[in-house]
């Protein structure tokens, strides 16, 4: 056979082979071992879901010191979805108010309010929280007459001071959990 013959094949097979290989995958496994609809593994599942945020610890200090009686609302993820008004602190001590929700017209799921105790001086004393999770029968579906509902007037609430190395002059209010429909 003519060399000039066997150079054109040879290279058309050296061409052709990486090909091959290329559209058919470098695997020794058959099909018989994918199943057609495979399970992913529980820790792939795992991964694609965000790791848990915890609350910032609050401020050691507040810089300027507090007036007595003073609370003031920590600015943070939905501070602009709400209104808190009516901030007192009292001789309990707790911090009381009333929150309405203001980015639109639905019924609160799920909210946690902490507040940061702090004396004359800004020092922080101690913290406390107030949570609300819906819970009961009303809580799935459309009707939700068990739990405060925002469409009709907000929440009053009250979060009580734990904890305290000290007496109260003021308080910094945070809202770290708020779900709604």
């Amino acid at each position: 056979m003519s060399p000039f013959i066997r150079r054109p094949t040879a290279a058309a097979l050296g061409l052709l082979v990486p090909a091959l290989v290329a559209l058919a995958g470098c695997s020794s496994h058959s099909a018989a071992d994918h199943p057609a609809d495979p399970k992913p593994p529980a820790s792939a599942t795992a991964a694609a879901l965000p790791a848990p945020r915890t609350e910032p610890a609050p401020a050691p200090t507040l810089s300027p010191a507090p007036h007595r009686g003073e609370v003031r609302i920590e600015a943070g993820p939905f501070t602009d979805r709400v209104s808190l008004k009516r901030l007192t602190l009292t001789d309990k001590p707790a911090v009381t108010g009333h929150l309405t929700i203001t980015s639109d017209v639905s019924d609160v799921l799920a909210l946690e309010l902490r507040a940061a105790y702090y004396d004359s001086r800004g020092r922080l004393l101690g913290t406390g929280t107030f949570q609300y999770q819906e819970e009961g029968e009303d809580a799935q579906g459309d009707d939700h007459a068990d739990g405060p509902r925002a469409a009709s007037g907000g929440i009053d609430f009250t979060v009580p001071a734990t904890h305290l190395t000290g007496t109260p002059a003021a308080a910094v209010v945070s809202l770290p959990v708020l779900v709604n429909e």
